[in-house]
């Protein structure tokens, strides 16, 4: 088997089912000298069921600082290092990213190899719309902060995706339907594993089903629908909009602004515009 150039390998792992794991991360977690890992206990069980041997250095939110001079000392030094967090793609949601701009601010070798992620796995599970979304990670512990942050949230015009923890889950998904309104969304669980489960309906729905459960185990991601477009302005509202603004705008700006805050096309305010 051939020996990789040196550099940082960025290696996604299964999220569930080993089965996901491409021949290409096995062909890299196999020939790189060490893998730095969020948990060593976690990737000592995937590297033991690949039947791979490699020494591993722990590297997480908590030792980061402290640990990413010496990944970098051995990657100048022209080592093979493969970053694995303990499950998906690294640098989602853990420091990863750090050694990542890192290694490009010093022109070290970097490789990407992509592979499973809860993220994208459940908004494509979910069914919601996913031409644009937003990735939010995990919402605040506190339900104070949680608002906020979801109040900010709430004006995005995007699909959102949240990591959530079973025993906060049904408080969160009540906060979400008190901020964002009652959107269809899903909530996924295990995925990729033997008791993978998506439940979908409204907000105020899933809190209150799983408000009735026991908190569920496992890794949780709740997908939320955009919000509503507004319905557009009739006739006669646009004629009091475009009358307002026409007192101290030509023609063609009070059309322009309208458009702008309608999307409207312009050509047709212009035209009410100059009925009026």
């Amino acid at each position: 088997m051939k020996k990789f150039r040196n550099g940082l390998y960025v290696v996604a792992t299964p999220i569930g089912n080993l089965g996901d794991l491409s021949a290409r991360a096995q062909e890299i977690l196999t020939t790189v000298d060490k893998i730095a890992c969020e948990d060593s206990r976690v990737t000592g069980k995937l590297l033991s069921r690949l039947s791979i041997t490699k020494p591993m250095i722990v590297y997480h939110d908590h030792n980061a600082g402290k640990i990413r001079p010496g990944l970098l000392a051995d990657l100048r030094r022209g080592a093979a290092i493969a970053l694995v967090s303990d499950a998906g793609m690294p640098a989602i949601s853990d420091p990863g990213y750090k050694l990542i701009q890192a290694c490009i601010n010093e022109n070290i070798p970097l490789t990407v190899i992509p592979g499973a992620n809860a993220a994208l796995t459940g908004l494509v599970q979910s069914g919601l719309p996913t031409d644009r979304f937003l990735f939010q990670g995990y919402l605040p512990v506190k339900s104070g902060a949680r608002l906020s942050e979801l109040e900010e949230l709430s004006r995005i015009p995007a699909t959102l995706i949240v990591y959530e923890s079973g025993k906060r889950l049904a408080k969160s998904l009540t906060d979400m339907a008190s901020v964002l309104g009652d959107r269809p969304a899903a909530v996924a669980r295990e995925l990729t594993k033997l008791h993978e489960e998506v439940r979908r309906g409204s907000l105020a729905q899933l809190a209150t089903s799983y408000g009735a459960e026991v908190a569920p185990r496992g890794e949780i991601v709740v997908v939320i629908a955009p919000p509503e477009a507004p319905p557009l302005p009739n006739e006669l509202e646009l004629e009091v909009m475009l009358a307002d603004r026409l007192s101290q705008l030509s023609v063609k700006d009070a059309a322009s602004e309208v458009a702008q805050i309608t999307k409207i096309p312009r050509r047709t305010l212009y035209g009410i515009a100059v009925r009026l």
